[in-house]
């Protein structure tokens, strides 16, 4: 009987995955030829940068991940800034029992995608503020993102 106690203790605990707080960072939206740019003929033409940051927290097994975008839209003909908006949208997430080897996928990846969903309907809804259509980014394969950084990482670290 205290065998099967004993046995119980030290079976594997079940990894916990949950996202405890989202939140705005930063947000800036930029409107710099208005009210003329509202008036040019032009396609626009879009220019989106991505940054993805993460760090351990002080509380035990939390995670701070922080999407940093920044889409700036110009008129392709003027070349003039339609608008340009930045946003950093982080989420705190409570990451127990996750194997050391799995933890930077998880954040880099499955973290990353929980959160990008709510980042894009942020700056959706800022660009919509701003008198402009809807800007709706595309979908990002987080996965993707993370093999090539650690390709690229494999590669630096080969050539020094």
């Amino acid at each position: 009987m205290a065998e099967e106690k004993n046995e119980d203790a030290q079976a594997p605990q079940p990894p916990i995955f949950r996202l405890q707080k989202m939140y705005l960072k930063d947000l800036s939206f930029e409107n710099p030829e208005a009210p003329d740019i509202f008036l040019a003929k032009g396609e626009p033409k879009v220019d989106v940068n991505l940054g993805l940051k993460h760090r351990k927290l002080e509380t035990e097994d939390h995670y701070e991940v922080t999407l940093a975008i920044t889409a700036k839209v110009t008129n392709s003909q003027t070349e003039k800034t339609l608008f340009i908006i930045e946003v950093e949208h982080a989420g705190v997430f409570l990451l127990k029992n996750i194997p050391e080897e799995h933890l930077q996928p998880v954040l880099s990846v499955e973290c990353a995608a929980l959160l990008f969903p709510f980042t894009r309907q942020i700056i959706s809804q800022v660009s919509v503020d701003g008198g402009f259509i809807p800007f709706l980014m595309e979908p990002i394969n987080f996965h993707a993102l993370y093999e090539n950084s650690k390709k690229q990482k494999a590669g630096q670290e080969q050539a020094q």
